[in-house]
């Protein structure tokens, strides 16, 4: 354990390579094995793919230094005992992905920052893709408002970096179109988040919009009244009530703009 936080810790190493792997597995599986008939939407996949290049652009110069500058300036030091170890690891990603739960409930509910977390909902269907589909100014400052809780549990920055690849994965996870075992996944989904429960958050009608919030484990939802009692079906229309997608242009200006 101690050698993979290191390894994972000196370079991100383990995060680039296991996102990779995970995303390539995932768009291949929901393309043999798709969960709803893919629509044909024309610039789709352009749009998802260029915000992603726009953060992708940033995280070396903006984001995994603000990551690693917090880590490295935390205002206490925690015993040995808390520093390392399989039980304080799952700990660390439990509370972190806690504060995703509320921070994810903040941009649906602060007006401000729901000018920049609706680009993500404007797509009108999901895929692996649309995990990546998130305004630069979102995640600049997600990786900010996430320095508090790291700063104020001391969280190892091998820690943080080990929470952002498994929250990767299940965000590509959960968004995927990839068919699942009724019985797996209804299993699977009393502890993490699948596609059955994120799609619902995805449900082009606002009540189902603001519900659904959690990341990786599902019991955030359940226990902070949130989750949503509408089932996913293959027909469930996705992206936001009333609301078309937008030009990526348009997009990336969408934030600034008076009417968005």
């Amino acid at each position: 354990m101690e050698a993979l936080q290191s390894l994972m810790a000196a370079a991100g190493g383990g995060k680039p390579v296991i996102g990779g792997v995970v995303f390539v597995l995932l768009f291949v599986g929901e393309r043999l094995a798709a969960a709803a008939p893919r629509p044909q939407i024309r610039h789709r996949l352009i749009h998802n793919l260029g915000l992603w290049a726009i953060v992708l652009i940033l995280s070396p110069l903006i984001i995994a230094p603000l990551t690693a500058y917090g880590a490295n300036q935390l205002i206490w030091e925690r015993p040995e005992a808390l520093r390392a170890g399989a039980l304080v690891l799952v700990a660390d990603i439990i509370l972190l992905d806690l504060w995703t739960y509320w921070m994810h409930r903040a941009w649906h509910r602060a007006p401000i920052m729901w000018r920049f977390h609706k680009v993500h909902h404007f797509d009108e269907f999901l895929d692996t893709t649309s995990a990546f589909r998130f305004h630069a100014g979102e995640v600049m400052v997600s990786a900010l408002l996430r320095l508090i809780p790291i700063t104020l549990l001391a969280i190892p920055f091998a820690h943080v970096i080990i929470f952002e690849t498994v929250f990767i994965c299940a965000v590509m996870f959960h968004h995927s179109n990839l068919h699942l075992p009724a019985a797996f996944e209804r299993a699977l989904s009393r502890v993490f988040v699948t596609p059955s429960i994120h799609w619902v958050h995805h449900h082009a009608i606002m009540r189902d919009t603001h519900s659904n919030y959690a990341a990786i484990f599902s019991l955030w939802d359940p226990l902070f009244a949130s989750r949503s009692a509408t089932a996913r079906t293959p027909a469930m229309k996705i992206g936001l009530e009333s609301v078309e997608d937008k030009p990526l242009l348009r997009l990336i200006l969408t934030p600034f703009m008076r009417k968005a």
